[in-house]
């Protein structure tokens, strides 16, 4: 299985993305949402598509309105320390601390350590908060620094 699927949307094609999204977004609850392909023949398939999968379809039309590349991470994936210390934003010998104190899961494949992805996106989420106030603490030093303080 794929770790990661790109998707690239060229900038003319992101108007007619956005409103296919916002078309989507604007569904009501009981609303159908049909796919249909229409053939160069001129003769048409038409597939009803769940609530759920309209949801995912509109969020990637969105994503994609407003940036050319798009990557989609399968949740289930294992992918290396480098890769985990990139969507973590911190550095592999970090990314290695974690592993080793147990708070980030791992399992060995020969010399090689493996780490779920959702494990490595649980530990983002939990960490979030922490980051979050840790860049306040910057932004305020960084005032103070300015003032002359």
């Amino acid at each position: 299985m794929e770790v990661m699927t790109q998707y690239s949307l060229p900038a003319p094609e992101r108007a007619a993305t956005a409103r296919g999204a916002e078309i989507l977004h604007g569904r009501g609850p009981q609303d159908e949402v049909v796919m249909t392909v229409t053939h160069t023949d001129g003769s048409t398939q038409g597939i009803a598509i769940s609530a759920t999968a309209a949801g995912i379809i509109c969020d990637l039309l969105t994503r994609l309105s407003v940036s050319e590349h798009l990557a989609v991470l399968a949740d289930d994936a294992e992918i290396s320390p480098e890769d985990a210390a990139t969507i973590l934003g911190i550095s592999r010998p970090l990314v290695r601390r974690r592993m080793d104190s147990g708070r980030l899961p791992y399992r060995r494949v020969g010399s090689h350590r493996r780490l779920r992805l959702a494990d490595v996106l649980a530990l983002k989420r939990a960490e979030a908060p922490l980051r979050q106030g840790l860049d306040d603490l910057q932004a305020d030093t960084d005032d103070l620094i300015a003032q002359g303080l």
